[in-house]
């Protein structure tokens, strides 16, 4: 008889390898992100590339949602690993193009590159962990992928300072080059071991959904860049705005826009979560250094208390597993994130104490924890083989766009209140986001779906009867 592994803890046996290559791929591309946004004021002076500075961050941005349908598509026709070794194929050669960079532009080619190998192998790995785990570690190995997403926030900025001081900036991107194989090859074993499909039907390339991801990217692009064409930016960011939600429509599960009960509710939720968080953190620290004369590396001290809170809420909810609820986790996250938001809003609308902030930001960080894992966990356990590629592609979209509009957006709404409380208004902004949040959280329960369809019928793909991202 074959042992029942089901049991076992993710850091033992048969499991072991695979958790660590499959975390540590997920740290490294964590740590990219990170340190990247620590050494572009060097790359940008070196290569005189000032004018493709912004481009350098949401050119990835756009790519990877690419990526993510690619990998999604993929993965439900042919299984992970394929899809997963072409991802890391791309990191790489991303990696190696940017880090060998003598011009922006080719700086900014390889940044394309790596953000669309990196989008895709987030995907990929969704999918590995819904055929190598048992669905009992789901909820431990989710929650070792948000801390390995949480401790380069600690240390990347400051080793990515140290090594473009100490070195050269071309070595933040060179040097993970050699980590990403060694990570890749623990992973090999357990992918050989994998399950065969039991799809009966072969699932067929979903080139249209390609191309909306492709508008998708653009309107992203077009929405961050439309604050450099005053004149007419209000228009393109209305117009990127629209086009936002017609191209992502095909590439969620039918009913996300409007909150249909069940896996549409979990994939909204994640997107909801990402924009009202990802898009207060970043004017958090502005507020300290601009009301408060907080030094930027003090007020960059609150951003890794709410990450300290979000690793140490991951591991708790992790620990609890089904004694706490996935949907009971959702609408306390949902609820602490609107939380801290709000403290944020009086805070800089009525001048309050920055200790108000800096505390309320930790509950953000624990409401974070709390939801993230739990919402990957019922993106797959609502999720058959014939669709967690379309699905994981989903959340990963949902999860990558949410932030993406929410930055562009509090953007434009802080230059368009500078003359009065632009740090009020963004924070109001993301209140308001967040309220949507805790409005949508209690409807992610729903029913698991019928083997062979999406996410059940009335949450189907139309055309490929499926349902379905720092």
């Amino acid at each position: 008889m074959t042992p029942d592994t089901s049991a076992a803890g993710i850091l033992r046996r048969p499991y072991l390898l695979a958790t660590v290559g499959t975390c540590a791929l997920v740290f490294l591309s964590a740590f990219e992100s990170l340190a990247v946004t620590t050494v572009m004021p060097v790359v940008s002076r070196d290569l005189n590339g000032a004018s493709l500075y912004a481009l350098a961050f949401a050119g990835p941005l756009a790519t990877g949602v690419m990526g993510m349908v690619g990998a999604g598509n993929w993965s439900d026709r042919r299984g992970p690993r394929a899809p997963l070794y072409a991802s890391v194929a791309l990191f790489v050669v991303g990696l190696l193009v940017a880090g060998t960079a003598s011009t922006m532009e080719m700086l900014v080619f390889g940044r394309l590159v790596q953000g669309l190998g990196g989008g895709a192998m987030t995907v990929a790995l969704y999918v590995l962990v819904a055929r190598i785990y048992p669905p009992t570690l789901h909820a431990r190995i989710f929650a070792a992928f948000a801390a390995s997403w949480v401790i380069p926030s600690l240390v990347g900025p400051f080793a990515a300072g140290l090594v473009a001081q100490l070195s050269s900036w071309h070595w933040v991107f060179l040097g993970v080059v050699g980590l990403v194989v060694p990570a890749l090859a623990m992973v090999v074993p357990a992918m050989r071991g994998m399950a065969p499909s039991t799809q009966t039907e072969p699932v067929p390339w979903a080139f249209g959904r390609m191309g909306w991801a492709a508008l998708a990217a653009l309107t992203v692009l077009a929405l961050n860049l439309s604050a450099e064409v005053p004149s007419v930016g209000g228009v393109i960011a209305a117009v990127a705005l629209v086009l936002a939600l017609i191209a992502v429509r095909p590439l969620v599960p039918r009913g996300t826009l409007t909150a249909r009960r069940g896996l549409p509710s979990v994939i909204l939720s994640r997107g909801l979560a990402s924009a009202a968080f990802f898009g207060a953190e970043v004017y958090l620290p502005y507020l300290l250094t601009e009301r408060y004369a907080f030094t930027p590396t003090f007020a960059g001290l609150t951003l890794t208390g709410a990450a300290l809170a979000w690793a140490g809420a991951s591991a708790l909810q992790g620990r609890l597993g089904s004694r706490l609820a996935d949907a009971l986790a959702v609408r306390v996250g949902a609820c602490l994130v609107l939380a801290a938001i709000a403290l944020a809003f009086v805070t800089a609308a009525l001048g309050f104490p920055p200790a108000v902030a800096i505390g309320g930001w930790l509950f953000a960080g624990f409401g974070m924890g709390l939801m993230y894992p739990r919402l990957s966990v019922m993106t797959l356990a609502l999720s058959t083989p014939e669709n967690q590629g379309f699905n994981s592609a989903a959340m990963s979209i949902s999860d990558s766009l949410g932030g993406a509009l929410a930055l562009a957006s509090t953007g434009l709404v802080f230059a368009a209140f500078t003359t009065t409380d632009p740090f009020a208004a963004v924070f109001a902004l993301t209140a308001i986001i967040a309220v949507v949040g805790v409005a949508v959280a209690p409807r992610v329960a729903g029913r698991k779906p019928a083997t062979g369809g999406g996410a059940g019928a009335s949450d189907a793909h139309p055309k490929l009867s499926l349902p379905q991202p720092k």
